[in-house]
This record gives structure tokens, C-alpha cells and sequence, in this order.
């Protein structure tokens, strides 16, 4: 259990502390690379100048150097690529790993509230909401109900006396004399005569709905 439970955080600072190693050893051997580039420049201008001193022996001794130079300079290259493949390796397991432990607190956390949620509370709460809901209909259906002498009405008799007030209505209705007004006899006066309904301007819409209607009937 002890293990389980400081297992992790000591698994964690090692990674840490082997980034930073990786690190480390990466930035010197940079440095190092840094070095033997100069070294190798250096190198090439002994070669230029025994070269216009026509001393060809040590020009070549100083190109030789430089090649040395230039192996060490490949060898730490390839150093470097080990290192940043190991590095890269180790963040993608450390990321992993994190992902992992984070999944994992999420489900406990998501155990842990459904203990604390019980099936049967949430069926006597669902059943407490129902029983209060119905209490509230019955009650909202007694405040409905008349009371007192409006109780006491017959609503199909007054659905029958609507009727024959209806029926009355509409027989006096037609019983009433219709009366029609008289046409002019003679010319209508020029101040009376019945104004012709001017043409409203259709909008844009319309006419463009009119041109499409055309269009269509051809």
C-alpha cells in the first residue's frame, strides 16, 4: 500500500531529473560541437596561409586536422539525435503516463459519487416530487369549483336558455322589414359622381412577382 502510494510521485521526479540530465548533456554537447566548428575554421586559414608560403606539407597536416575535426563534429551530431529521440521518448511516456493517472482519478471520483448517490434515494425523491405535484393539482382543481350559490347552477339549463336567447335574436332579425334605397333617376350631378378608384403603385416585389408570372405563362 505504502509503495502505491509513493510509488508514483518518485517515478515522476525521476523523469524530471533524467529530462534534466538529457538537457544538460545536450547543451554541452552543443558547446563542444561549437568548438570544434572554430577549431576546424581555424584550421582552413593555417591551410590558405602555409598554401601562399608554398608550404604544402603543412597545409595538408592543417586539412587533416580539419577533417578530424570535422568526424568529431558528426559523431556529436549523432550524440545529439540519440538525445533528443531519448527525450522525446521520455515526454511521450511521461504524457502517457500523466493521461493515464488522470483517467484513473476520474473514475474514482465518478465511483465515489455514485456510492454517495444511492438508487433508492432517487426513487423516493422522484416519488416525494410526483406525490407533491399531484397534491398541487387537486388543490389548484378545488380552487376551480364554485362555491356557494354559483354551486348550485344547472350548466346544461343555461346552455339551453343561451340557446333560446340565440334563436330569438335571430328570429327578430328576420322578421324586420328590409328596406332599399332608391336609385337616382337622371343624370348623377358632376360633383356627385362616384370617384374612380385610382391605381395604387405596385412595389418592387410585386412587380417583379407580376414579370415572373409572365414569364411563366408564356
Amino acid at each position: 500500500m505504502m509503495n502505491r502510494l509513493f510509488g508514483k510521485p518518485k517515478q515522476e521526479s525521476n523523469a524530471l531529473q533524467t529530462l534534466d540530465k538529457l538537457n544538460e548533456t545536450l547543451e554541452m554537447l552543443e558547446k563542444k560541437e561549437k568548438v570544434l566548428l572554430k577549431k576546424a575554421g581555424q584550421e582552413v586559414e593555417k591551410a590558405k596561409e602555409y598554401t601562399r608560403a608554398k608550404n604544402k606539407r603543412a597545409a595538408i597536416q592543417c586539412l587533416k586536422r580539419k577533417r578530424l575535426y570535422e568526424q568529431q563534429v558528426e559523431q556529436l551530431g549523432n550524440f545529439q539525435l540519440r538525445i533528443h529521440d531519448q527525450m522525446i521518448m521520455l515526454e511521450g511516456a511521461k504524457a502517457t503516463t500523466e493521461t493515464v493517472d488522470a483517467l484513473r482519478s476520474g473514475a474514482s471520483a465518478m465511483k465515489a459519487m455514485q456510492k454517495a448517490t444511492n438508487i433508492d434515494d432517487v426513487d423516493k425523491t422522484m416519488d416525494e416530487i410526483n406525490e407533491q405535484t399531484e397534491n398541487m393539482k387537486q388543490i389548484q382543481e378545488a380552487l376551480s369549483n364554485p362555491i356557494g350559490a354559483a354551486a348550485d347552477f344547472d350548466e346544461d339549463e343555461l346552455l339551453e336558455e343561451l340557446e333560446e336567447l340565440e334563436g330569438a335574436e335571430l328570429e327578430e332579425q328576420l322578421l324586420q322589414p328590409t328596406t332599399t334605397a332608391p336609385l337616382p333617376s337622371g343624370p348623377v350631378p358632376a360633383g356627385r359622381q362616384q370617384a374612380r378608384p385610382v391605381p395604387q403603385k405596385r412595389t418592387a416585389e410585386e412587380e417583379e412577382l407580376a414579370a415572373l408570372q409572365a414569364e411563366m405563362a408564356l
